[in-house]
């Protein structure tokens, strides 16, 4: 196992093993909270192989291995690297998250409610409109246009469409 410490990384937090590909570095669970871990290595298993691990109370262990196989120095302090700043990404998230969680919650209820359907009670029923006299009412229109679709599109009598043809004619005053 040739093991050896990161450039660029405080000692013993990140650790290379070049033989296998891979690089292990140890998180202090007080800075970065679990769920920030899991997000951290989610954004990573397209790429490389993760274990997690608690070796002590306080910590968790990551280690990352590229799925390609072996991996030079700069390769491993580069997905080093990129881990710990998705890590840093993903606390701030879950720190936003927190801060905001009344609001998004709030913001989620309502939206929720105004979503949902109004009380039954709240709208007629059919018996209602059953029972609803549309006689009593007067209805104006001064324009005649008001007709029912029945009416307008009923089929003619060959005696209506006469009458109704010669009218047309007559009201023009030219009959063909």
């Amino acid at each position: 196992m040739s093991t050896q410490m990161l450039d660029g990384f405080p000692k013993d937090l990140a650790v290379g093993d070049l033989a296998e590909g891979s690089v292990t570095l140890t998180v202090d669970a007080a800075v970065y909270p679990l769920e920030a871990v899991y997000g951290a290595a989610y954004i990573f298993i397209d790429r490389c192989f993760v274990l997690l691990d608690r070796p002590k109370a306080g910590s968790v262990s990551v280690t990352l291995a590229d799925k390609k196989g072996a991996a030079d120095a700069d390769a491993l302090r580069r997905m080093a690297g990129e881990f710990a700043n998705e890590l840093l990404t993903q606390a701030w998230r879950q720190k936003i998250v927190e801060e905001n969680r009344v609001i998004l919650e709030t913001v989620t209820t309502q939206a929720l409610a105004g979503a949902a359907a109004r009380p039954v009670s709240s709208e007629p029923s059919l018996d209602d409109l059953a029972s609803f006299d549309f006689t009593e009412e007067s209805f104006d229109d001064p324009l005649g246009i008001a007709m029912s679709w029945e009416e307008k599109y009923k089929k003619k009598t060959p005696t209506e469409a006469a009458s109704e043809a010669s009218s047309e004619g007559g009201a023009s005053g030219a009959k063909p």
